[in-house]
């Protein structure tokens, strides 16, 4: 199972009823979020979920709207004692940008360790979460990211009794383990069925409508995806700014063929965007204009 919430919802600013737009998911006793503007602590203590076990934090791009939270949020874990390290992954200058905002949370009990983006696209392995950062279309440099639980083969007992492997390594290798004892190599697939459908979330924000996003969208139990303008007469200063449009964000999501889209990022003039979802549902039916803190938990097939 994981736990995925949207933490907020705004753009450029946040407003009294919508904090800027802020991810952050829960799998096996790790946390993970993406971007984090100005505001993300209050939501985080809103929805009632815990700073203490956030382990990873994914930036899309270095616009304060994004990222003006990391300090205070950086601080907040220090007093709440953790001491286990906290990756930061996000695009090139990262380093430099989180050196700089860091001037005003300078003593942390915990080390942070940074990784850069540098390529078109990239793939990393972080507490039981498969990440796949790829570039989009934004006036600064900018990635999506893809968040994917894998689950491996169902477990076959019968076949690890015929090949005599001993109880005790049945755990291990059920958790994708390799062992050793007795001069003798126990791997994985000598136990287990083919991998099954795991879960999948697709994140972007800040970026025109690229085909990079409809690839790495492709199946996503659930996408979440920018829609900074609902009127259909925004089109222009959408592009002008290089953001999108809810029907170009539902004409993604039906391409990717998803199974939901979460609109969010939304531009402080769209007062009600519940409103403006008309031509969005008719290019995508199963389209929402997403909330602050709204929230689901994604569930594995049986």
């Amino acid at each position: 199972m994981l736990d995925v919430c949207l933490l907020g919802t705004g753009g450029m600013m946040p407003l009294p009823r919508r904090k800027l737009t802020s991810l952050m998911t829960r799998y096996n006793g790790s946390n993970l979020m993406i971007d984090c503007g100005e505001g993300t602590q209050v939501a985080v203590k809103e929805k009632g979920w815990s700073f203490k076990p956030i382990d990873i934090i994914c930036f899309t791009h270095y616009h304060a709207d994004h990222i003006s939270g990391l300090p205070g949020l950086l601080l907040t874990m220090g007093n709440a004692e953790r001491t286990e390290p906290l990756t930061l992954i996000g695009p090139k200058g990262l380093v430099r940008v989180v050196s700089a905002l860091r001037v005003i949370a300078p003593e942390l009990p915990f080390e942070i360790q940074c990784i850069e983006l540098t390529k078109q696209e990239e793939t990393l392995e972080q507490n039981g979460y498969h990440i796949t950062a790829y570039r989009v279309n934004h006036n600064v440099l900018c990635y999506g990211y893809t968040i994917e639980i894998k689950r491996a083969g169902k477990f076959d007992a019968g076949r690890a009794k015929e090949q005599g492997i001993p109880l005790k390594f049945w755990n291990p290798l059920q958790k994708g383990q390799i062992v050793e004892a007795d001069g003798i190599t126990y791997k994985p697939d000598m136990v287990l069925g083919p991998e099954r459908r795991g879960l999948k979330l697709t994140y972007t924000t800040d970026t025109r409508p690229v085909k990079a996003i409809e690839e790495h969208a492709v199946g996503s139990d659930l996408f979440i995806c920018e829609g900074m303008y609902g009127e259909q007469d925004k089109e222009d200063k959408a592009k002008a700014h290089k953001h999108m449009t809810f029907a170009e964000a539902a004409t993604l999501a039906k391409n990717a063929q998803v199974k939901e889209l979460w609109l969010t990022h939304y531009s402080p003039s769209l007062v009600r965007p519940e409103d403006a979802l008309g031509e969005a549902t008719k290019i995508f039916p199963n389209t929402i204009a997403a909330k602050d803190r709204q929230s689901v938990e994604l569930q594995f097939e049986e």
